[in-house]
């Protein structure tokens, strides 16, 4: 048996030093008692029971003085080896097997099982298994090595042997008492626990009849502990989770296995305000007692009740919420898809007809009238772009942007996209510049939507360029992905202004006076258009020394294709739905 480690008196580890010590100090006082009979009988030519009371003696000074210095382990061992030792002398001084020596050498083993750690148990067996060897061979020849006569003999080991009995069983009372003020310390802690802890505690017996509820099940049920006996405690689980509850218990009750379940339990009013039941979700942990199997089929069980009612009451209210929030981003998505193709129509017209203005095809115009036509074909373009891009974000949104992900040279995109912003580049007066990497691969992708991820690029960067600057587009391979980057040397953006980057509608300069016009939705449409392709958007920049916008796009295409691209990278990165819970609904039904 180990012992604990000692931290209060009433501690076993703290009573076997004691014990050691006592039986050092009544061993001195017992062989210091025989010392007169043994100093008559050395007078008198018998040196047995002299060498015996200095063994005595000896043995209990040494041990009391290594237990003050704390030496424990060594005082135990000085203990048990003194009295091994006198048995081996008495075994040897007696010819017979069966004589008192090996009795007292077996009260060594005794005492190590008592006061000493394993190794020393272990040791003192093989002993005592030495000292019968050789009073088995002293018996089998009659040999005697010490000479002694048996006037002097047979009292002397009577008398050893009474001082042995009496320190083993003066250990052997304190070390049991000592565990059973142990024992019941333990059992008075426990009990303490159970009643002031807040989690309410319910043991049950291998029949399932509650044998003890904690004072704190009252507050939780509203009742008196006694009303929880018998069918008391199984009438409050709500109709609907008692079959859970049962196989939870069975669980626990006649597979010992540990469960845990979330369900719904009446709770009183201890006040008798309203007869009306309230339900409140309780948490329940079912462990079985694995020491309690009595008829070898069924174990008892300690169950902890927790009121969860109040997570459970924001966990649906989150639910709702998220729920509602989706909800508007859906009518959102729909009203921006549904405006931009009601404007569609009416504007392409706007468009065509300026056009037409401004050719002349109906008819020759003032030069007042061609610059109003041009200000309106100009204006009607602006819209027409706006109305696209709010699109394409709906799209997104929404998952129905389609991927035709086809094998194309990624380098035939930058001529057609500089046509397209050519016009746009002579007015601020930026230069455009490209710089491919040699043997570029093939890229599998929307060629559509890379095209379109380079136009915003390149609108941006032309729109916040320096007049006289330079827009640099670059291809090359990194990894299993293509790099395409876009460079300006513009005026930058702040650090907190990067990590905004792809939220619709921001923009680095807000408010009415800002100086560059745009919706914002240029970025965070490629970041939809480059999540989509399993890609990644960065960007860099400094204040008044430009920004590079890098997109890395997997070579080998995106790793997913589905028609609803929503399930694959919504713009919006949201957690999925909770189920709502009806459990209010079904309180009400209950009540």
């Amino acid at each position: 048996m180990k012992l604990a480690v000692a931290g209060s008196g009433h501690r076993p580890e703290v009573l076997r030093r004691k014990t050691l010590a006592n039986n050092a100090r009544l061993a001195i006082a017992a062989f210091g008692l025989l010392m007169p009979f043994a100093i008559y009988c050395l007078v008198t030519g018998a040196l047995l029971p002299f060498v015996l009371a200095s063994m005595g003696l000896a043995g209990g000074m040494l041990t009391l003085s290594l237990h003050q210095r704390q030496l424990f382990d060594e005082a135990a061992a000085g203990q048990v080896v003194t009295i091994m030792a006198m048995g081996l002398l008495l075994t040897l001084a007696d010819t017979r097997f069966g004589d008192v020596g090996l009795a007292v050498a077996s009260m060594g083993p005794i005492l190590a099982s008592l006061v000493a750690r394993h190794p020393l148990r272990r040791q003192a067996w093989w002993l005592l298994a030495a000292i019968a060897g050789l009073a088995a061979i002293a018996s089998l020849f009659g040999i005697s090595a010490i000479p002694v006569s048996n006037d002097v003999l047979t009292p002397t080991s009577l008398l050893v042997f009474l001082v042995a009995v009496g320190l083993v069983g003066h250990t052997a009372n304190r070390i049991n008492a000592a565990y059973e003020v142990y024992d019941k310390a333990q059992v008075t802690a426990y009990r303490h626990l159970i009643e002031h802890v807040q989690d309410a505690v319910i043991r049950f017996s291998g029949t399932g009849e509650v044998l003890l509820a904690s004072r704190s099940s009252e507050q939780l049920f509203g009742c008196r502990r006694y009303e929880l006996t018998g069918t008391g405690l199984g009438e409050r689980v709500h109709v609907l989770d008692r079959p859970a509850y049962l196989s939870a218990f069975a669980d626990a009750n006649l597979a010992g296995r540990t469960r845990m379940i979330e369900l719904r339990m009446r709770q009183d009013d201890p006040a008798g305000a309203t007869k009306l039941p309230r339900f409140i979700w309780v948490e329940i942990s079912f462990s079985p007692v694995l020491e309690s199997q009595g008829d070898g089929s069924r174990f008892e069980v300690v169950a902890l009740y927790r009121d969860v009612t109040g997570r459970k009451d924001g966990e649906t209210a989150m639910a709702e919420a998220r729920r509602v929030a989706e909800e508007s981003s859906d009518a959102k998505s729909r009203f921006l898809a549904t405006i931009g193709h009601e404007l569609r129509t009416p504007l392409n017209a706007v468009v065509g007809f300026s056009e037409m203005m401004t050719s002349g095809i109906g008819g020759e115009l003032s030069p007042t009238h061609r610059e109003y036509a041009g200000l309106i074909h100009q204006s009607g373009k602006h819209l027409l772009e706006v109305v696209r891009m709010l699109l394409d974000m709906s799209r997104i949104e929404a998952g129905k942007f389609e991927l035709q992900a086809e094998p194309f040279h990624v380098e035939g995109l930058i001529e057609p996209c500089f046509s397209m912003v050519e016009q746009l580049a002579k007015e601020r007066q930026v230069t455009l510049a490209a710089e491919i990497g040699k043997g570029l691969p093939m890229l599998v992708a929307d060629e559509r939507a890379c095209r379109q991820i380079m136009l915003n690029l390149l609108s941006n960067a032309i729109k916040f360029s320096n007049r006289g600057g330079t827009v640099t587009v670059s291809l090359k391979r990194q990894g299993q992905s293509l790099n395409l980057s876009v460079s300006d040397r513009g005026i930058g953006m702040a650090p907190e202004s990067l990590q905004r980057i792809g939220e619709p509608f921001f923009q680095a300069q807000d408010g009415l006076s800002r100086q560059y016009e745009g919706t914002g939705l240029g970025l965070s449409i490629v970041k939809g258009l480059v999540d989509l392709h399993d890609g990644t958007l960065r960007a860099m920049s400094e204040i008044g020394a430009g920004t590079t916008v890098t997109v890395l796009l997997p070579i080998n295409g995106p790793a997913i294709k589905t028609e609803e691209t929503a399930i694959v990278t919504p713009l919006h990165k949201e957690p999925p739905a909770a189920p709502i819970s009806s459990w209010h609904d079904e309180k009400r039904k209950a009540q």
